[in-house]
């Protein structure tokens, strides 16, 4: 049988690493992104020894020659994509509330899936089931910030700027490819002990990667344009 081949980025470590664990013990091939070759590499050795099919790309998805290079590699060995995890994330609030966290913050959570997806997507169209999961946070939900005061205290207007940007794009890319064979959703990990989440998150990387895993294997009759976090339906 003809394999499935996955696509994720930011999986050096954490939930994108996990993500790449989770797919990969279901018999599918792992291609783990990471902005460096050796964090690459080094993602790549740990999964294999757990004989898991995994295989490094230098990936910087703010970085257009490796967007290129990864877009090329992928077709010439495989001639397909059926999964990509759009993982690759960043927070920069921390370092203050201005437009260069902001601009920053655009580039890698929104304009680098854009232009990774945008790189591949003939690749998941030749997929007979092309599956493309978008990693954002509860925090882009708009209703959600609105109405609920735990998350609303959150003062990180940048990350909230950029996830909210990324599910509405989402929703847009799903009406592009209605009728495709393509899915694409979104998704919200949970408040995970990863070095994003910290130390006192309440729930473990392994947990944090399931959503994720679940949307890239939907069945043909799974939903497309959504916002989901595990079976719940996520308000935009």
């Amino acid at each position: 049988m003809e394999k499935t081949i996955a696509l994720i980025t930011g999986a050096n470590k954490g939930i994108g690493l996990e993500i790449g664990r989770q797919l990969g013990r279901q018999g599918i091939i792992v291609l783990l992104g990471a902005r460096s070759l050796a964090k690459a590499e080094a993602a790549a050795a740990q999964l294999q020894a757990e004989d898991i099919q995994a295989y490094p790309i230098e990936l910087d998805v703010t970085n257009s020659e490796h967007i290129r290079s990864a877009a090329a590699k992928i077709e010439a060995e495989y001639g397909k994509l059926d999964i990509l995890v759009n993982n690759a994330g960043t927070y920069l609030d921390h370092e203050g509330n201005n437009t260069d966290v902001m601009r920053r913050s655009f580039e890698v959570n929104l304009f680098g899936a854009h232009a990774l997806t945008g790189a591949v997507l003939h690749l998941l169209s030749a997929s007979p089931a092309g599956r493309i999961v978008n990693q954002s946070s509860i925090l882009g939900s708009i209703a959600t910030i609105l109405e609920d005061e735990m998350y609303a205290s959150a003062a990180v207007p940048a990350y909230t700027a950029s996830k909210a940007a990324l599910n509405a794009w989402t929703a847009q890319l799903s009406i592009q490819l209605k009728g495709t064979n393509v899915k694409v959703n979104a998704c919200h990990p949970g408040w995970v002990k990863t070095d994003m989440g910290g130390e006192n998150a309440v729930m473990e990387i392994d947990e944090g990667a399931a959503t994720a895993v679940s949307l890239a294997t939907l069945p043909g009759d799974g939903p497309t344009g959504g916002f989901f976090h595990k079976s719940a339906n996520l308000p935009w």
